[in-house]
């Protein structure tokens, strides 16, 4: 990396040294010294390096795993020891306790969830956070700015708190990092790690005085950045149930499924309908320490008069071979349902919406043909439906959070339903897939080519995660909202185009009436045109950014800095960083125009050779008066 060591100097005098005083904008009160904000990091599924905590001798291998050693992930001795890196993985399907011969637990600091598997060829591979963290390096942030909480994403949201005091331990990170740094901090997270950070939410309200609640968070909470945040849960999560999850590794399906299924956090996931809520009443005996919550499910008219429970079509669908009446299903309704209308000794078809995947139904009616859904409805009782704190399988409210801004991308093939048969063969290979529903563009299409019919979105989701689940955060914007469109690439102005004070309908869909180049990816900004008194909205759609991949995105740490360098800059005159013009903002940002023979952008750019550079465009870099540019994003 080749940062301007001018634009660094007035970066780190901004963020760690000067002392700014309260700033208005409108919409809200932005005040306090925002000049030592902290950046919180709460990393996705799997994103997270697990170390062993135990010895284990790994027979016919010349590979063993002692403390400390790296378990998740370390695919050396993945491909050489097998079974052994297995005992170190798999948890108790039940009590979530550890395998008797391999404990692991999570690892601690940046590290744990820079590269999962470090190396020359796997380190690239298996990079989550490190490009970011390059780029706060590269901008002057200090190393205590920084925090990054890991966790054992293998565990239920319960078990996170009973076995490690997860939610204790963040609570204290932030109150840490505000005595430290002296300003409030930055959450960012990712995938499943939104879930951690509502389900903290939810479990800091019994830990602090009704009164004080609000005061504690705009205390230690600036903002909050919720990157593909699955908020209505993911459809590949019901996949990875029934077939596993790879992760691209080297494992078969079944290995991969006997692994993922036992770790309860593969329910934390699963689709749920956007009209069902489970209201909570708590009741804590204070001088035990003992709570109880009493959940009451219930779901709004939409869910029984409109199909799917919002979501483009059914999850999954069944085909099961006739055996008689008596033989299937276990659900009475649903024999009933089913059984009457069909043909003797044919096959039948039994489709299951997001709230019958949530609420158990489905598990309970393939329990003839699942040997493994005992052991779902357990969990998915024990962990989810009766847990204390919250019901993570109910939708979100906006969080109380001065801030919010929730980003994803849009507008890739994302699968969002599945036919699934039995196999005849016996767990974990006793199913197949028939076929797939995919949602690309507005439309649905199954994987042979044809169209489907449905409730498609708009748009599609970003290759994991459906559309419909991402953007349910749109429901957080205000009465009227201002929508911006520009190219993620540094671009003149010429290609934004703004549409402001649209009229926003809770629960709609906001559609931008705006034109896209086909070989530009655009940026769609919706931002509060009216929002509650010192509360900011926004929604970011990033055009064909991947799911996994957009913690790595060029264009979205761009406008991550922008918009925090604009929430800091006692200047800033508008709610949100301007999208009029974006420039280079580091070395690499510039680069050899062939055509004009000349580095592009000669407004911020200039040819300046450096002993070592190996081509044109490497030296190419920022003017020493680039630092002044940066006034034009107030």
């Amino acid at each position: 990396m080749r940062a301007n060591l001018h634009i660094a100097t007035i970066l780190v005098v901004l963020l760690m040294h000067g002392k700014l005083h309260n700033t208005s904008v409108d919409g809200g009160e932005l005040s306090g010294d925002y000049s030592k904000l902290s950046g919180i990091i709460i990393p996705g599924f799997a994103s997270t390096q697990l170390r062993a905590w135990s010895f284990l001798d790994c027979p016919y291998s010349p590979l063993d795993f002692n403390p400390l050693d790296l378990v998740w992930l370390d695919t050396t001795k993945l491909l050489s020891a097998v079974n052994c890196w297995l005992k170190c993985m798999l948890l108790d399907p039940y009590n979530q306790t550890d395998h008797p011969e391999c404990k692991s637990r999570p690892d601690s600091g940046l590290s744990a969830i820079t590269e999962l598997d470090p190396g020359y060829i796997t380190g690239p591979l298996s990079s989550v956070w490190k490009d970011w963290v390059k780029w706060c390096i590269e901008f002057g942030i200090e190393p205590n700015a920084i925090i990054a909480v890991p966790y054992d994403w293998r565990l239920s949201p319960s078990m996170l708190e009973e076995r490690d005091l997860y939610f204790h331990r963040l609570k204290l990170t932030f109150e840490t990092a505000l005595k430290l740094r002296g300003g409030p901090s930055i959450v960012f997270a990712h995938s499943l790690g939104n879930h951690v950070f509502r389900y903290f939410l939810e479990w800091l309200k019994l830990e602090i005085a009704p009164k004080h609640y609000n005061q504690w968070l705009d205390e230690h909470i600036h903002a909050y950045f919720a990157v593909g945040a699955p908020l209505l849960g993911a459809i590949e999560t019901v996949k990875a149930t029934f077939f596993g999850n790879t992760f691209g590794l080297p494992v078969s399906e079944g290995t991969a499924r006997l692994m993922f299924n036992s770790f309860a956090s593969s329910l934390w996931m699963m689709p749920f309908s956007k009209y069902c809520r489970a209201d909570n009443s708590y009741c804590r005996h204070f001088a035990g320490g003992v709570r109880k919550g009493h959940h009451t499910y219930h779901c709004e008219e939409k869910e029984f008069h409109l199909n799917y429970s919002g979501w483009p079509t059914n999850i999954v669908n069944i085909e099961i071979p006739f055996r008689g009446f008596d033989a299937y299903p276990s659900v009475t309704e649903l024999a009933q349902t089913n059984l009457s209308s069909m043909e003797c000794g044919l096959p039948t078809q039994l489709s299951f919406s997001a709230r019958e995947i949530s609420d158990g139904t489905l598990f309970k009616a393939i329990e003839d043909y699942e040997s493994d859904s005992k052991r779902l409805l357990y969990q998915l009782k024990k962990s989810y439906h009766d847990d204390p704190v919250l019901n993570p399988l109910t939708p979100w409210d906006r969080p109380p959070i001065k801030n919010v801004f929730c980003i994803y991308g849009i507008d890739s093939r994302t699968e969002v339903g599945y036919y699934f048969a039995p196999s005849g063969k016996s767990y974990p290979d006793n199913w197949i897939t028939t076929d797939i529903i995919y949602e690309l563009e507005g439309s649905l299409y199954s994987r042979s080519g044809n169209l489907v019919e449905g409730n498609p979105g708009a748009a599609s989701g970003d290759d994991t995660v459906p559309y419909n689940s991402l953007s349910l955060c749109k429901n957080w914007l205000g009465p009227k909202v201002n929508i911006t469109r520009a190219p993620q690439s540094e671009h003149d102005g010429s290609d934004v185009q703004v549409d402001l004070n649209v009229e926003h309908q809770h629960e709609d869909d906001i559609v931008p009436n705006m034109t896209r180049s086909p070989r530009v990816k655009y940026i769609t900004y919706y931002e509060d045109s009216e929002s509650i008194l010192g509360r900011r909205t926004a929604v970011w759609e990033l055009d064909k950014a991947n799911h996994r991949n957009i913690v790595r995105s060029p264009a979205l740490m761009r406008e991550l800095w922008l918009q925090m360098w604009h929430d800091i800059h006692p200047s800033a005159k508008s709610k949100f960083v301007t999208k009029a013009k974006r420039g280079p903002l580091r070395d690499e940002d510039c680069y050899w125009d062939y055509g004009k023979a000349r580095c592009s952008w000669p407004e911020y750019c200039e040819y300046r050779y450096l002993f070592g550079d190996v081509h044109l465009g490497q030296s190419c870099r920022l003017k020493n008066s680039s630092a002044d540019a940066l006034l034009n994003y107030l």
